[in-house]
């Protein structure tokens, strides 16, 4: 699926014992009928389009050295294809749910070419660590 629009904005969501969260809609719209999802930094999930997936995979294969090779095993050996049961439920497989620390209440943002699932506790706490005036430095940093 070819995205149109950057992913965007912030969605709060419960996910069950078994694992499945409904994922949103907006987000699924713009992801297409399936999409990846994989770990991600900082202890969230991150989730490509299968065309921003294809592109990120490309730019994992032009990486070379020990730590490069680890890096390509973990993205790719962690990755799932995704897709939305009738209710829009999507299923977080066990080591995903544990590697973002994932239980009941699950964030999920719009990160313009990807979008993150976080548990919604550790998502605030890294919210919190970031002022707006670091905010104000990196945006005035842009050549705009």
């Amino acid at each position: 699926m070819t995205m149109h629009a950057p992913l965007m904005g912030t969605y709060y969501h419960n996910m069950d014992a078994k694992g499945r969260m409904a994922f949103p809609n907006k987000l699924r719209e713009q992801l297409g009928v399936n999409f990846v999802i994989t770990i991600g930094l900082e202890g969230c999930l991150y989730v490509y389009s299968n065309e921003e997936w294809e592109k990120f995979t490309e730019q994992l294969r032009t990486l070379s050295g020990p730590v490069a090779k680890q890096a390509i095993r973990k993205y790719a050996a962690n990755a799932v294809v995704a897709e939305a049961d009738k209710q829009g439920r999507i299923l977080i497989p066990q080591n995903l749910r544990e590697h973002a620390g994932l239980d009941h209440d699950i964030t999920v943002i719009g990160n313009l070419n990807r979008a993150e699932i976080w548990d919604t506790a550790r998502y605030n706490e890294i919210n919190s660590k970031f002022t707006d005036e670091e905010l104000a430095e990196a945006i005035d940093s842009l050549a705009f």
